[in-house]
Order: C-alpha cells, then sequence, then structure tokens
C-alpha cells in the first residue's frame, strides 16, 4: 500500500519493511516495476544530493533486508521479490500488486462511466478510488523520489476530488459538495473551472448572491494579481447564474465550434512502454497546462507512445483532441510555427477570414482562442522548443504531448520521458507479434537472436518482422544470417522506410563539427567511453570535447549511460562507422590516436615501467599525469579493454595490437583476468606477422609465460618459454631473454627447484643489468632471494632483496618495494630480527595497500603478526592476522591460484598467537578451519 504510509500485506499479515529509508528503496522499485533500476538511479532516489559516503556498497545491505522481510512463509527458496541483475536491481511485478494500480482501475471506470452518461457511477467509481487513500500517500519517506511522487499522488486525489464533484453537481447533489467545494477553492485560489463548478452548486442550493461573491472575488484576484480576466467557461457560468440557468455547465464550449480528434489511429500493439505509457498518462497538476515530452533515437517508438497515451487520455478533452506533425526529420520539408498555428486555428472555428501572418498575432489569437478549452495536443517530431513553445494552449487544464529526437531542454515540462530501446524478452514479443505465434515458435533462438541483431530498436525489429511477412519462404534463420554479414543496415528496409534513412536524417540536421564527432564515434574502439577517446580522437580539448557529447545525447544520437560515460546503439554505431568510410584519412587518424590513448596508458600503469617497453612509442604527455590516473582509467574501460587489441588487428594496424596485448599483460595478470591476459596475446599473435616491431613475437610468447606462471600453469608456461628460447637462437634480443631467463627461475622457484631458480636468475640478472631493465633486474633478484631463503642461505636472500630495493624504487611502483620488503622480513623473522622485520613489514603493508594488492597485504600483515607475537605482544598477533583474514576476503577463489595456500598460513598462525593468549577455543576452531581448507584443495585438484 503506498496511498498513505507504505504498508506490505500477505494474505491478512502485516509484513514489516523496516527504517524509512529501507522502505524509500523498495518504492524506488515498485514504482517502476519490472524495470531495471541501476545503483545510481536508487541513490538518486533515496539520498539525492547527499549520497552515503559508502556510495552505491551501501544499496546491498538495504536489498539484503528487503529480501529477508519479503520472505513468504513456504515461499520458493531463493526466489526473492527482489532480483539482483548485472546493471541494477528488479522488483518481479507479477508477484505484487499496487493500490495504485485499483486507483488507476477506479479511475478509468468512472471516466467510461462519464462518457457513457452515467455520472451516478462514475462519481461511485471515484468515491472508491479516493476510499484507498489513508492520508498522505508514501507519508514520512525520505529521498526526492519519494518527494516528487508524493507529489504526483497528491494532485491525483485532488484531480479525483474535482471529478466526483463534477459527478455530484451534474446529478443535482449540491448540498453534498459545498463544504469540499469551498476547501478546495481555498487551496486553488486561481483555479478557475473550480470555481466555476463552486458557482454553480451555490446557485443549485438556492444561494445565487454567494455563487456572484465568488465570481466577483475571483475576478478581482486574476485582475490585481495576474493581470487577467476570467476565462470564457467561467464568465459562461457567471451569465447563466444571472439568468437563472442553474444547469449550465462549467466549461461548456461556444455554439459555434465543433470538437475535433485528429489523433492517428494505433499502429499495432505497443509492447513492453507500461512504465513509460502510465507516467505519461499519469495526473497532472490542476489548472495548468500540462507538457510531458518524449525523446529518444530515431525508430525507438517515440510517435507510436505518445498516441497511445493521447488515445487513452482523449476521453478526458471534450473540447478537442489535435495532432501536429512538425516534419523535423521529413523529406516533406520541417512545418513552420506559422503554418502549424494557421492550421489550429482553421481546425477549431468555423470561421474562414484571413489570419495574420505574423508569428506573435498568431500566438495571441491562438491564446484567446484556446483559453477557455480544455484541449489534448499532440505534437510530433520535434526539431526544438521555439517550434513547440508557440503552440502551447492556454486553456486551464489542456494537456500537450511533444516527441522528438532531441532533449528539449528549453522548453518547460513538468514531465520528461527518455525512450531507450526495449528489453530482449520485449524484442520477441514483438517480432512474435508481427510474424506469428506460430511462426516465432518454430524457431525460438532465431528470433532472440534477430532481435539482438535489432538492438531493441522497435522501427528495426518492425522493418524486419516486415520482410519475413513479406517472404514466406524466409525462415528467421535466414534473415539472421543476411543481418550478420557487413550489410546489416541495408536488410532493415521495407518500402520507403529503413532504418538507416532514419539515421541519416537526424545526422543530417547537425552541423558540421558533430558530424565529425559522429563519425569519429563509429570508429572508438570501445563501446562505451568518456571524454578523454573522443578527444584525442578528434584533437580537441576536454572540454570542448564534453560539450560536443552533450550536444550529440540531446539529439539522442548517443547515450550516456551514466555521468561522463557515453557509448551508441550498436544501429547507429554501425551507421556512424558506414559514415566514417568515406572519409578514409579522417578516420585512420581517429582510430590511430585511440589507439595510441589505449597504449600510452596501459604502458604507464604497467609494474614495469615505461621504461620496461623498449621499442614503440612512449608515452606522450597527455591527460595522465600519472601511473595511478592511468590505471584509474583503464579501470572504467572493464572488460573492453580486450576489444581494442581485437578492433586494431581487425583493421589491420598489427603494430598497435602486438604494443597494446604486451602493455595490457601484466594489468590483466595483476587483478587475476588470465583469460583476457591470454586472449588479448593470442589475437595479436596471430597478426604478429604484419607488425614491424620485430621484438613483438619474443614479447609475446614471453607475456603467455608470464601469464601462465601466475596461474600455476608451469607446463604451459615451460613450452611458452622455449618457444621464446628457440625463437632467441635465431634473432637474438638481450630485453627478452633477460625477461626469458628471469621468468625460468621464478618458474623453477615454484617448482621447488631452488638451484635452478638461481641459476636462471643469475643469467637474466646480468643481462638486465647491461641493458638497464630495472623490472627484471628487480624481480630476479627477489625470485634469486626467495630461491635462497628456500635454501636457508638466509644472509645471501637478504643481499638480494636489498640489491632488489633501488630498482624497484627507480621503477617508481609500490608494489614491486613492497614485494622486496616483505621479503626480506621473512628472513629477519627467521634470524630473530623481529625490530628490522616489524619495519620491513609495516613499510611493506603501507605500499601494497596503495595499489589494492590484498593478496601482499594479507601475506605481509599475518607476518606482522607473527613479528609481533615473536617480540612480546600476542595481543597485537591476533588483532592483525584478523586483518589479514579481512584482506584476504577481499581476493577470489577462482582467480587467485595461492588463495587456499594463504588462507591456511594465516589461519595457522592465527591459531598459535590464539593459544598464546589463552584462547583455546578459537585456536581450535582456526585448526580445525585449516585441515577443512587443505581437504578442500586437495578434492578440487
Amino acid at each position: 500500500m503506498l496511498l498513505g504510509p507504505v504498508r506490505l500485506r500477505h494474505e491478512d499479515v502485516r509484513l514489516p519493511l523496516g527504517p524509512v529509508r529501507r522502505q524509500a528503496v523498495l518504492v524506488a522499485l515498485a514504482l517502476r516495476p519490472g524495470a531495471l533500476v541501476t545503483p545510481e538511479q536508487l541513490l538518486d532516489s533515496v539520498w539525492g544530493d547527499d549520497p552515503p559516503k559508502s556510495g552505491r556498497s551501501v544499496l546491498p545491505s538495504y536489498v539484503y533486508a528487503l529480501r529477508r522481510d519479503l520472505e513468504l512463509p513456504g515461499g520458493e527458496p531463493g526466489k526473492s521479490l527482489i532480483r539482483g541483475e548485472r546493471g541494477g536491481y528488479r522488483l518481479d511485478s507479477d508477484r505484487f500488486t499496487l493500490d495504485l494500480t485499483d486507483l488507476a482501475g477506479h479511475t478509468d471506470a468512472a471516466r467510461r462511466a462519464r462518457t457513457a452518461g452515467d455520472p451516478a457511477g462514475a462519481a461511485e467509481q471515484l468515491a472508491r478510488g479516493l476510499a484507498l487513500f489513508d492520508g498522505e500517500p508514501l507519508a514520512g519517506l525520505p529521498g526526492p523520489f519519494a518527494r516528487q511522487e508524493r507529489e504526483r499522488l497528491l494532485n491525483r486525489r485532488r484531480e479525483a476530488r474535482v471529478q466526483r464533484l463534477e459527478c455530484l453537481v451534474d446529478l443535482g447533489r449540491y448540498g453534498e459538495v459545498l463544504d469540499d467545494l469551498a476547501e478546495l477553492c481555498a487551496s486553488g485560489p486561481y483555479d478557475e473551472p473550480l470555481a466555476a463548478l463552486r458557482m454553480r452548486a451555490l446557485h443549485g442550493s438556492g444561494r445565487q448572491g454567494e455563487a456572484l461573491t465568488v465570481f466577483a472575488d475571483l475576478s478581482r484576484l486574476l485582475r490585481t494579481e495576474l493581470g487577467a480576466s476570467p476565462g470564457d467557461a467561467l464568465s459562461r457560468v457567471h451569465e447563466a447564474i444571472l439568468r437563472g440557468d442553474a444547469a449550465a455547465p462549467p466549461n461548456s464550449p461556444a455554439p459555434a465550434r465543433r470538437a475535433v480528434n485528429e489523433l492517428p489511429g494505433d499502429a499495432g500493439r505497443l509492447i513492453g512502454r507500461q512504465t513509460e505509457l502510465a507516467r505519461l498518462t499519469g495526473a497532472a497538476t490542476p489548472g495548468a497546462v500540462t507538457v510531458r515530452t518524449v525523446d529518444g533515437p530515431a525508430g525507438v517508438g517515440k510517435s507510436a507512445l505518445v498516441v497511445r497515451a493521447a488515445r487513452e487520455l482523449s476521453g478526458e478533452f471534450p473540447d478537442g483532441c489535435l495532432y501536429v506533425d512538425l516534419r523535423a526529420h521529413s523529406a516533406q520539408g520541417r512545418q513552420t510555427p506559422v503554418r502549424t498555428l494557421q492550421r489550429l486555428l482553421r481546425t477549431l472555428s468555423t470561421e474562414t477570414g484571413e489570419l495574420p501572418g505574423a508569428l506573435d498575432d498568431l500566438v495571441s489569437v491562438w491564446r484567446t482562442a484556446t483559453s477557455g478549452l480544455r484541449l489534448l495536443m499532440v505534437v510530433d517530431d520535434a526539431l526544438d522548443a521555439d517550434q513547440v513553445r508557440p503552440l502551447l494552449p492556454a486553456g486551464a487544464g489542456s494537456r500537450v504531448l511533444v516527441a522528438g529526437r532531441r532533449r528539449l531542454g528549453g522548453l518547460d515540462a513538468d514531465l520528461r520521458v527518455t525512450l531507450e530501446p526495449l528489453e530482449s524478452d520485449e524484442s520477441v514479443s514483438l517480432l512474435a507479434d508481427i510474424i506469428g505465434a506460430q511462426r516465432s515458435h518454430q524457431e525460438p533462438e532465431a528470433i532472440r537472436r534477430l532481435a539482438s541483431l535489432c538492438d531493441g530498436l522497435p522501427l528495426a525489429l518492425r522493418l524486419a518482422g516486415s520482410r519475413l511477412q513479406n517472404r514466406t519462404g524466409w525462415t528467421v534463420e535466414h534473415l539472421v544470417g543476411r543481418m550478420t554479414g557487413d550489410d546489416r543496415l541495408g536488410q532493415l528496409s521495407a518500402g520507403d522506410r529503413s532504418v538507416e534513412t532514419a539515421f541519416q536524417m537526424s545526422y543530417d540536421h547537425l552541423p558540421p563539427e558533430q558530424r565529425r564527432a559522429f563519425r569519429a564515434l563509429g570508429v572508438t574502439p570501445t563501446v562505451e567511453f568518456d571524454t578523454l577517446t573522443p578527444a584525442a580522437m578528434l584533437g580537441l580539448p576536454g572540454a570542448e570535447t564534453e560539450v560536443l557529447l552533450e550536444e550529440l545525447v540531446d539529439t539522442s544520437l548517443v547515450q550516456q549511460p551514466r555521468p561522463g560515460r557515453y557509448r551508441l546503439h550498436d544501429l547507429v554505431r554501425a551507421h556512424a562507422r558506414r559514415l566514417a568510410t568515406a572519409t578514409p584519412g579522417e578516420t585512420a587518424d581517429a582510430r590511430g590516436a585511440a589507439f595510441r590513448l589505449h597504449l600510452d596508458a596501459a604502458r604507464m600503469a604497467s609494474d614495469w615501467g615505461v621504461d620496461g617497453f623498449p621499442t614503440g612509442p612512449r608515452p606522450q604527455a597527455g591527460p595522465f599525469a600519472g601511473w595511478q590516473e592511468a590505471q584509474a582509467w583503464l579501470d572504467t574501460a572493464g572488460s573492453e579493454l580486450a576489444d581494442v587489441v581485437g578492433h586494431a588487428a581487425s583493421v589491420g594496424d598489427a603494430d598497435h595490437a602486438c604494443w597494446l596485448a604486451e602493455a595490457l599483460t601484466d594489468y590483466f595478470v595483476r587483478q587475476g583476468r588470465y583469460h583476457e591476459a591470454e586472449t588479448t596475446v593470442e589475437t595479436a599473435l596471430a597478426h604478429v606477422d604484419g607488425a614491424t616491431d620485430p621484438r613483438m613475437r619474443l614479447a609475446l610468447w614471453n607475456c603467455l609465460g608470464y601469464t601462465a606462471i601466475h596461474q600455476r600453469r608451469y607446463k604451459r608456461a615451460r613450452t611458452c618459454l622455449e618457444q621464446t628460447l628457440g625463437l632467441l637462437a635465431d634473432r637474438p634480443d638481450t630485453h627478452e631473454e633477460s625477461r626469458t631467463r628471469t621468468a625460468m627461475g621464478a618458474m623453477a622457484l615454484s617448482l621447488g627447484d631452488a638451484g635452478s631458480a638461481i641459476r636462471h636468475t643469475t643469467e637474466g640478472l646480468a643481462l638486465a643489468r647491461g641493458i638497464g631493465s630495472d623490472w627484471v633486474a628487480a624481480t630476479a633478484l627477489v625470485v634469486q632471494g626467495l630461491s635462497y631463503y628456500f635454501d636457508r642461505q638466509n644472509e645471501r636472500a637478504l643481499a638480494c632483496f636489498s640489491d632488489a630495493l633501488p630498482h624497484a624504487e627507480a621503477i617508481g611502483r609500490p608494489r614491486m618495494l613492497g614485494r622486496a620488503l616483505s621479503c626480506a622480513a621473512d628472513a629477519h623473522l627467521r634470524l630473530g630480527r623481529f625490530k628490522q622485520a616489524k619495519h620491513h613489514l609495516r613499510a611493506a603493508v603501507v605500499l601494497v595497500d596503495q595499489v589494492s594488492d590484498f593478496f601482499l597485504c594479507a601475506r605481509s600483515l599475518t607476518r606482522l603478526g607473527t613479528a609481533e607475537q615473536a617480540d612480546g605482544d600476542p595481543e597485537a598477533a591476533v588483532a592483525l592476522h584478523h586483518q589479514a583474514l579481512r584482506r584476504h576476503a577481499s581476493l577470489s577463489r577462482l582467480t587467485e591460484p595461492s588463495y587456499d595456500w594463504l588462507e591456511m598460513d594465516i589461519r595457522t598462525r592465527l591459531g598459535h598467537a590464539c593459544l598464546a593468549t589463552g584462547r583455546w577455543r578459537q585456536a581450535e576452531r582456526e585448526f580445525q578451519a585449516v585441515q577443512d581448507t587443505h581437504a578442500r584443495s586437495r578434492a578440487g585438484r
């Protein structure tokens, strides 16, 4: 129940909903039934401009608590009303009902009754609807969304009250309405229709003098406060009362005017737009002209939606329903406001005399003509606010629905709806509706693939369905095959309609600088991007690029999934790519700049350091001040980074494909994204013959070996490294050989062969020092130091770790420095030098915490605990081991091969610390957990 304090019932049992902010999260989902609600939308809805310090991470706790509260007795385990999906949360709208639905049912029934001439039935339905309200809707809920919805629902209640009072006055039940009308008029002193209704009720009750006083008081208020006179409708009621005609309706039209309905017919079943339809047809502010806009890309179904909304509302507007096509994107030529107003005035009037030719004069005539009317107007295919603003009627209670590709920011509107492509299931339903259930059931998978190729665009879906209707010999799979070729857009046409033509008209309206930007966006290497990539591609400053992107968002050619991030609809992207082929030189430069930006970021973010890449372009002075900014930017690309390598390879830029694959290897491996590391390197290797940099073949095989070692796939690693050694025999390269020898040492160490590890790293170290490769030298020294440590040569191990420090400092990355310090601490612990061990470990924790290396941080914390215990502070040791476990919990068993080993190491040390502090039961639990983890680890091998 939302029409009062929020309540939830299952069969007559009231379910608890917890604190009001948790209720606000539920309401933000419930009032978007079935829609996917992003975390950003929920945060904006509930917290507004004062988000929680923990950001979106606070939401899972709210959702978890709601799921627990919403569990029904006997319900299916694990099947919650709130579904978590990629990108947000969705409330299962099929498993609950809202009192808002009942309210809508009663108001719809009332509208039908009034249309059928049954005011008593209408009044009864409205009374039932009003009885659903239990005080203020959404009472006490915080947040801007609840505040907005509360205001909307209060307006719906007021409108329902007014409509019921109108019915009662029409029935002659004047005495029942006077108190309510007095209260409503007091809260809306400028509401002329309401004042007219009160005047009728007073006159019908025999209180003619009071009725005339209402008119006199309102006339004086309008004149002194607004400089206006009463409208025609109120004046007609006044005149009727003076004549003693109590039955005169408040808004009776002038006898000469005929009511018109210009709305087009519906074109098929509207699928997947119920939420948007409900918003457009929702209650409006009484006594005002309501303007609601719908924007979106070409072919997304804006016209169909506003026409359907208008047809559902048409019964509420007896003075007329008007339709205007401004033809902003039509081959017939744009409709001017002057011509539009002249036509509208002739539509509403029986007069045929000459109308003014100047826009200002026409607007004045139009506002005078519509001031006493309650009109519904659909304005379709609007280009900008200047086209629409002169057309707005002046009559209180009128409603205007505007559809256009551009977001009309200059137009005052009380509601704006941005129409997105349909969801997958909705797309399939639309196709099935067009080609028939029998045909769609024969090829369900092909239908789903076809819907995906149309990317949820209703125009594309309808055109694809039309092709199948007209070619009964085609299977759906045949059309899918045709659309997976190079001419995907070309297949989406039927007669004089095509998706590409619709897109082209949007493009043709752009100024030159926006056209150039749009073409460049068609060849961005990632689907989603921020301002940096297009800025590099266009050679423009970031601020100027952002302005261009925002302008393209306003045209609906570019989508903005969240602040600062942009993307193109798949079919729009295909059109942009096709346009880009017409300017090959411009396109090649733009692509190259995008690849260079990603390469600069990947090399700067790598722990190998910029000098760890001896060939290829060095990073330019550009948008990244340091490795932290470069890494943060790469993080925003998510899983699309591998696509950059694939894109470079697909367009024949083998050098960038290889350089990018090498530079991204360390970034992927550090995050446990081994599959992406392998995919990018293997993609580049398949095109390495086309690269001009001869080092790349060696480097890529080394990258595969490096990745395999971190995965503990030593057979695979040996194969890759031996492949590199074979290639080195034909083409020596000191840098790559140093990497290969060091990697073989790391592999030997992991396999327990300390002697081979020392031999290989000694060779790798000598080569690295000869060419000044700090990263390879630091790595070789750490591996060599660990080899000496495991061979119990502690002083030699410490010497290696000490020698590694200046190389690590020269690279300027915290991780390698922290690793050397943490490993040196192990040797100090073994030698009983607890103060030195603690000093090294504290420094290591600070360093690796900077780069969120949870593994090395947990490893260092638990060793610091051991050092504290050995130095006489077992209580500090227990606390540090618990910190280590919390860091360990941030790791994934799927991506960290040493996950179980590290957990066992921490719990073993914690168990001993618990024994030292007398916590016998906890120690027993920790040792048991070690045994359980060991058994699980062996079983999973």
